[in-house]
């Protein structure tokens, strides 16, 4: 029961910064194999190191990987897995100098497997699979090769990648030439997986300007060079462009994921239904031959071949995602399991962890204390591994053994290997998250989790109203899922409410909902986050002049679009829905975008906004900068300096708007951070400064917490 009264936004709670900033640890890429299971973590509290730990079967769990030691790839900028279980021990990328390391048992410090980088050329390595001969990791490689000026930063110089073969025996450390080419020829490349007789590679290409969620191609070549009679594994590269041979996908459909059922065959995940669902896909036919004249399958999606080839199989297709957009390599969204069963993760919005029998398309969901499941999926024998948590859960590792068939599905008990926080605050300083289907102003849904305050010992004046403040996620082909989250329960239990909003264009909906965004950004979602506040004023729940907007990258796009577009949620010139907005390294003018970021999202915008030049115009339109007025609400601006996805740049521009029209605003950048903030000292002092900002602009002081400084205040 309360004991004090207090006006929102100045509950005294026991959330500080440091528990956001100390206590919560990243977890990812799980896997298990013989020896135990295996993760990634991301610690604040070490500089935002990933760490490589693993759980053996005599229960203890060790760190692999001593300080200063940074287990982190930047393939495509966001990374992926970066370790690979090899015998003996295991291998990593290293941040500093993205060379392959291998860790052997015993050893004080790992061994380097590839060259180091030169001023002319960079590689760097993701998505990695042990060779069937067990002596090389197959895996994408990213290369770098420097601009006539000598710089090798994203855009100054040719970006290119191919599936390449590095040897465990650390030769090519000092010859590069002894890492082999498979395959090259696409603009990106994810999951390389050798057949289990050897003779054989299946992989995921596509190429600019599609993203993975709008169309890849599952393609598969002999391996070895049989021009010169030699196919014995580890022995030439993958046959010419005349051998490969496309699968299934093309430009409009994303497919992901491949892993052999047996020789002739693949599971893959495919969206060419409208929604991400598992699929079985025969190779051609004996004798079917593959495309005529010697050449590589064009660029821009060649459908698969016909006449011979059996249609994929649908093996439980609903209405629900099995898999998410690839932004990360190396990411499983399912495992197969000894006895031909399927663990897989599947759900719209919210997820579970089911097991799908693929000769009869049952799907039965295991009975666990879980409302949220990553999409990295692992299995050995008939135990399974994945990460799981819920609103009140902190996102877990867990091991569960699957029932064998005939026993009772429901008779599982998780074991729980590490979780994202040790201790959680008192369960009734953490917001209950309800789920909320909004209509927004062309009538199409909009899916939002709307997060109340929640402190036990305060209560609100009388009649008085929260403030609440959107969330709104990056991507913008991401989503948001209920899970405990300390940073919310940072703003919830001091009387602040946040709705977190799943905007058009938003994955976990199906591919229709995904495209709602396309050609629209910074329209559609505009509209949406608009339609969750307003929603949120109109049955009374929050202070129609104290809502906030904030957001993350693309989020931070929505968010300065939403206080800078003059256009409300119903069309009309309004656009003075927010109070504030906090933008987290966003984007701010197009045009820059488009030229400065990396080579992964370099043309991202043709889907979102449109191709240049002929799209200049709406580029122009759409931006932040140049539409800053003197209503603008305030802003604050948070900036990693060491960003190359959104650089610096975009929110200088942004922030010379604001001040040119003398609009309070607060510039506040942090040297070392990338894209995405992982230092705890970092975390810390942006929390405080939005917290701090928002009472400026709100009218409450949040009980100590200094002012952070407002220009044109």
């Amino acid at each position: 029961m309360a004991t004090e009264t207090a006006p929102f936004g100045e509950w005294p709670s026991p959330i500080d910064v440091a528990d956001v900033a100390g206590k919560q640890i990243g977890l990812a890429f799980p896997g298990i194999d013989e020896t135990g299971v295996w993760w990634q973590e991301t610690r604040p509290s070490q500089g935002g190191r990933l760490a490589v730990v693993c759980q053996g079967a005599d229960g203890v769990r060790r760190d692999l990987l001593p300080m200063p030691w940074n287990a982190r790839t930047r393939v495509h900028e966001y990374g992926g897995k970066s370790y690979l279980q090899v015998p003996g021990g295991f291998i990593f990328a290293n941040f500093a100098d993205q060379r392959l390391y291998r860790m052997t048992a015993g050893a004080p410090d790992p061994a380097p497997l590839t060259a180091a980088p030169t001023a002319a050329l960079a590689d760097r390595f993701a998505d990695f699979t042990l060779s069937p001969a067990g002596n090389e990791v197959w895996c994408v490689r990213e290369r770098h090769e420097a601009g006539q000026d000598g710089a090798s930063q994203d855009g100054a110089g040719r970006i290119t990648r191919a599936i390449v073969a590095v040897p465990l025996d650390g030769s090519a450390a000092a010859d590069p030439g002894a890492v082999r080419v498979l395959v090259s020829g696409s603009d990106f490349y994810a999951h390389p997986a050798p057949s289990p007789d050897g003779t054989q590679l299946a992989w995921i290409c596509w190429d600019h300007p599609r993203m993975p969620w709008d169309g890849t191609e599952l393609r598969v070549a002999p391996i070895g060079d049989s021009t010169a009679g030699d196919s014995r594994v580890g022995h030439g590269p993958v046959s010419d462009g005349s051998q490969q041979q496309v699968i299934i996908g093309g430009p409009a459909e994303s497919v992901l994921a491949p892993a052999w059922r047996d020789d002739r065959s693949l599971y893959v995940m495919s969206d060419r239904s409208g929604w991400w669902n598992l699929y079985l896909a025969d190779l051609p036919h004996a004798g079917q031959a593959p495309p005529k004249g010697g050449q590589t399958p064009p660029k821009g999606g060649q459908t698969p071949p016909k006449g011979g080839q059996a249609e994929p199989l649908a093996l439980c297709p609903r209405e629900e995602e099995f898999a998410g957009p690839l932004w990360q390599l190396g990411t499983r969204p399912y495992a197969l399991l000894a006895d031909g069963r399927i663990a897989v993760v599947h759900g719209s919005g919210q997820t579970r962890l089911g097991v799908l029998d693929p000769e009869t398309g049952q799907l039965t969901d295991l009975d666990l204390p879980y409302s949220v499941f990553s999409s990295g999926v692992s299995a050995i024998g008939r135990r399974v591994v994945t990460i799981a948590g819920g609103p009140a859960v902190p996102m877990t590792v867990i091991a569960v053994d699957i029932p064998a068939p005939g026993q009772d599905p429901q008779a599982v008990q998780p074991r729980e290997l590490a979780r994202s926080m040790d201790s959680r605050p008192d369960a009734a300083y953490l917001p209950v998250p309800r789920e909320a289907r909004l209509t927004g102003p062309s009538g199409s849904v909009v899916h939002a989790l709307v997060y109340p305050p929640a402190n036990p010992a305060v209560q609100a004046p009388d009649g008085e109203l929260p403030p609440y403040i959107v969330w709104v996620h990056g991507g913008p082909t991401s989503y948001v899922a209920p899970v405990l989250s300390l940073e919310k329960a940072f703003f919830t239990s001091r009387g602040i409410g946040v709705i977190d909003v799943n905007y058009g264009g938003s994955s976990g909906y199906g591919r229709a909902y995904r495209e709602r965004l396309r050609g629209q950004w910074g329209i559609v979602d505009v509209a949406d986050v608009m339609t969750a506040a307003l929603a949120l004023a109109e049955a009374g729940e929050a202070d129609s002049k104290r809502l906030g907007i904030r957001g993350g990258s693309a989020g931070g796009w929505t968010a300065l679009a939403a206080v800078t577009s003059g256009i409300g949620v119903d069309g009309s010139p309004d656009g003075g829905v927010f109070a504030a907005a906090t933008s987290f390294y966003g984007v701010s003018d197009l045009r820059g975008f488009a030229s400065q970021t990396h080579d992964f999202e370099s043309r991202y915008l043709d889907g979102l906004i449109g191709p240049l030049p002929e799209s200049n115009d709406l580029y122009t339109e759409r931006a932040p900068v140049g539409h800053v007025t003197d209503a603008t609400c305030p802003v604050l601006l948070l900036q990693g300096l060491d960003d190359p996805i959104v650089p610096p740049a975009q929110s200088e521009s942004i922030a010379a708007d604001l001040a040119a029209h003398g609009i309070p605003y607060a510039y506040l950048t942090f040297a070392g951070e990338s894209h995405g903030f992982r230092k705890a000292e970092t975390v810390a002092a942006s929390l405080e400064a939005e917290l701090s900002f928002y009472g400026q602009i709100m009218g409450f002081t949040p009980p100590g917490v200094a002012p952070v400084p407002l220009n044109g205040a």
